[in-house]
């Protein structure tokens, strides 16, 4: 099946806020229920895997378009943003992550 049946049938077939990986490590697919302006859609969900083969954090960041996308490579690729983050980690704690077990069901890209 070709990626845009396999997406043409989740945004019909799947259950709202239903979420399906993919083969790329830490990105899977949302679909988003439909409002009262919009018929139901589809984001991209990115949340890296750790160490542990488990996502990173809770809650990923949820991408909807292209310009979204671009908006988010063009701040991760700030070199402020790298200073920020080496500054943040010389004043916090190390944290310690915690396991789960991850799904089956993947989405080929």
């Amino acid at each position: 099946m070709e990626l845009t049946d396999t997406l043409k049938a989740f945004i019909e077939e799947g259950q709202d806020w239903e979420r399906k990986p993919t083969t790329v490590k830490g990105v899977s697919i949302i679909r988003l229920p439909a409002t009262r302006n919009r018929a139901a859609s589809l984001a991209i969900d990115f949340n890296p895997i750790g160490d542990t083969g488990l996502p990173m954090k809770k809650k990923g960041i949820m991408i909807m378009n292209a310009h979204e996308l671009a908006a988010f490579r063009a701040i991760f690729t700030n070199e402020k943003v790298d200073s920020l983050m080496r500054a943040l980690e010389e004043v916090l704690p190390d944290r310690k992550v915690a396991l789960k077990s991850a799904k089956s069901d993947v989405v080929q890209i």
